[in-house]
């Protein structure tokens, strides 16, 4: 990619940026997202422009989708939990991160960060396995937590392994010969029909 292509690229995705913040900028003032920064940069230890920058990439949508995936880390007791497995409505595309993910639901449900297991990130929406025993309060609540703006609305995921397909298993096991043996002898021509 040559430079005027990485301008166009840039230009591209400036301009949007730049309405957004013209609104944002004549809305009100900024006093406690500026203290927020500050903060930010002195507990990372960088520059408050530095700081700056980085939230400016968390904030700007990545040009393709990401998919993030986080290996199952199985509980130590893996038989007492039974898992299920969950769709979110938020993924990469609302910058959304694994960490991000289980800081709001240890907070929000109360669930055991070990116990939450295969982390699908897409672009958008997430799939995720969780404990089976979530009371219906706190599902109702997850369906409303909303992480970058985003509502989880979260929804049990069906499991595609009960489905019944093709034939019953005794079907298959029986042989092929014809249910009544008379019809066979009725279509073969008689000797005085041949001549």
């Amino acid at each position: 990619m040559n430079n005027s292509d990485k301008n166009a690229e840039s230009a591209e995705t400036i301009v949007p940026l730049v309405q957004r913040l013209r609104c944002s900028l004549a809305q009100s003032g900024l006093r406690r997202e500026r203290d927020q920064v500050q903060e930010l940069a002195a507990e990372l230890g960088v520059e408050v422009l530095d700081c700056a920058a980085a939230l400016l990439r968390l904030l700007t949508p990545p040009a393709e989708p990401v998919v993030q995936t986080l290996p199952s880390n199985p509980p130590v007791n893996k038989a007492a939990i039974r898992m299920v497995r969950y769709r979110l409505d938020v993924g990469s595309k609302h910058q959304l991160n694994i960490e991000t993910l289980k800081k709001v639901l240890v907070e929000e449900s109360g669930v055991d960060k070990n116990n939450i297991n295969n982390v699908n990130i897409h672009g958008l929406y997430t799939l995720i396995e969780l404990p089976d025993a979530m009371p219906p309060d706190i599902f109702q609540h997850l369906k409303l937590v909303e992480i970058n703006q985003r509502k989880l609305d979260i929804r049990r995921v069906k499991n595609r392994n009960n489905k019944r397909r093709g034939y019953p298993q005794g079907r298959r096991d029986k042989s092929r010969s014809p249910k009544n043996p008379s019809l066979q002898t009725a279509i073969e021509p008689s000797s005085s029909e041949a001549v």
